[in-house]
């Protein structure tokens, strides 16, 4: 397709005034000549804001059935722009192809899964307790609860996810899923591959007959436009995910509205790896060498990167780190997604090396001429460094890590105690480690969001039973996830109905059961059948 600089406000292609900015090529550390983005400011966002208020009822009233044609429209759009979304989003992101190839099917796959989340309709969560008249000493009313949509979401396009986390993806198919129209401010780091994955969602809306206002792509340099947007009263919810300075900066915001609203950030997480004595003892060359892999993925450019590594010290730990590094020296250096990145993982890789008792036992292939490209690296110290040194448990973001080394278990239990919230932890464990993980678990599930045995973070699996979320400052709101089919529930609120006759209650809770749902009945689950 023929792709301009415009925004996408409803129906409209809008060229924005507030300035201009073209897209950059991170692998040659050069501007995208074409097209240029006209850049949006507070009129855009009123613009796009107004038509998702008035789109709202609308929208959010639409039969479950068309809500899940919509997001599976959008699947197929997406698919339908072929080889230039992936030449697009790769020379935006410095990206492999196989690597966005991958992350595209993610994205289809996580709209699919919401429009199979509609259509069985469990997360309205219908529960009805029928009137009990003659209860003594007092009846009891008919009661009935549902969840409907909270209203309009802005949605920020994260840096490192250009399809998966970004217009289409997991925020806005939950948020779209649950019946709340989206504004997206588009990545800065992706403009063109934004504008494209945008037309695929306009083009579904369309053909679709939707209210005009189910979504916009607006682009903003800057702070100004994102501001202006969660501030806008017409958002009831938003959804980031980027570092914890601009997670937070988001959250202060929303909570000084006149109206606050939640704010749903994924932020900050080094997901610790714990290797336990008799799994290293019997495998320790194989999980270096597998920990390599997993650091190294994608520019270790994931939220789930893992950037601890923990275990009590000994030869067997020595093992691990030699063939941790041995691994780690033969990995090609890789471009990052944007200089900032980049910049902020050296800062980050400085920081690390300059903390008295840390000692950097490996490094990738060095980078050469390569621009923005990352050079792999491993540090040791010990756990009292750790639990002196804040900024070792800084994300370095980037393909780094910290091997600790424990004196003895009980110096372990006192370093998971310490620290901060994470998305996973990780656990390596053989048949004879089960007794002391019991020992370290209950302390990780007050940690994590995700614990995993025998494999590593790195891979979210886009399901049912995923957690992509845990306790501050991993997330916001570690009640809630980003990835999977719960995550819809951020974006909804119950609603009780006490004695309204049937042809006013929503469908969910009709006698009739329109929409065939399960439904939670006087206390035990009923079938639509």
């Amino acid at each position: 397709m023929t792709m301009n600089g415009d925004m996408l406000i409803g129906f409209s292609s809008v060229r924005g005034t507030e300035g201009e900015q073209r897209a950059f090529n991170p692998a040659s550390n050069s501007e995208i000549a074409d097209p240029v983005f006209g850049m949006g400011g507070s009129a855009e966002v009123e613009r796009a804001a107004s038509l998702a208020a008035a789109a709202f009822d609308s929208w959010r009233n639409a039969p479950l059935a068309q809500r899940a044609v919509f997001l599976e429209a959008i699947a197929e759009n997406i698919l339908a722009l072929g080889d230039e979304l992936i030449e697009r989003a790769q020379a935006e992101t410095g990206l492999p192809a196989q690597r966005l190839q991958g992350e595209r099917a993610r994205t289809v796959g996580q709209l699919r899964l919401f429009g199979k989340v509609v259509r069985d309709g469990h997360f309205l969560a219908a529960t009805i307790d029928h009137a009990q008249p003659a209860r003594e000493p007092l009846p009891r009313a008919d009661l009935r609860v549902a969840k409907v949509p909270l209203g309009p979401v802005a949605v920020f396009g994260a840096s490192n996810f250009p399809l998966a986390f970004s217009v289409a993806g997991g925020d806005t198919a939950s948020a779209l899923a649950a019946g709340a129209p989206v504004i997206v401010k588009a990545h800065s780091a992706h403009l063109g591959t934004s504008k494209l994955v945008g037309s695929a969602i306009q083009k579904a809306v369309k053909d679709q007959g939707l209210p005009e206002g189910t979504f916009s792509l607006l682009f903003g340099a800057g702070r100004k436009l994102g501001e202006a947007l969660v501030s806008h009263p017409a958002i009831k919810a938003v959804g980031f995910t980027g570092s914890r300075q601009g997670g937070l900066a988001l959250m202060r915001l929303a909570n000084t509205r006149p109206e606050p609203i939640p704010v749903y950030a994924e932020m900050s997480s080094i997901n610790p790896v714990f290797l336990f004595p008799h799994a290293l003892a019997n495998r320790a060359e194989a999980i270096g060498k597998a920990f390599a892999d997993s650091l190294t993925m994608g520019a270790g450019q994931f939220c789930t990167n893992p950037g601890l590594v923990l275990a009590v010290d000994g030869p067997d730990l020595d093992r691990f780190v030699e063939a941790a590094g041995a691994a780690l020296a033969s990995k090609p250096a890789q471009t990052m997604l944007t200089p900032g990145i980049f910049d902020a993982y050296c800062s980050g890789k400085q920081s690390t090396g300059a903390v008295a008792g840390v000692t950097k036992v490996a490094e990738g292939e060095p980078a050469g001429e390569r621009p923005n490209a990352a050079q792999a690296a491993l540090y040791v110290t010990d756990a009292a460094r750790l639990l002196a040194s804040p900024e070792l448990e800084a994300e370095m973001f980037g393909p780094a890590s910290v091997v600790i080394r424990a004196r003895d278990f009980g110096e372990l239990l006192e370093v998971v105690e310490h620290l901060e919230g994470q998305l996973t932890v990780t656990l390596q464990i053989d048949a004879a480690d089960v007794a002391d993980a019991k020992r370290l678990l209950p302390t990780l599930e007050r940690k994590a969001g995700r614990i995993l045995a025998n494999g590593f973070p790195t891979g979210v699996e886009v399901c049912h039973a995923m957690v992509h979320g845990g306790p501050y400052p991993s997330t916001s709101n570690a009640m809630f996830t980003s990835v999977g089919a719960t995550a819809i529930d951020r974006f909804l609120r119950p609603v009780c109905y006490q004695d309204l006759p049937d042809n006013l209650l929503p469908d969910a809770l009709r006698a009739a059961n329109p929409l065939a749902v399960w439904r939670l009945v006087d206390g035990a689950p009923v079938s639509p059948v």
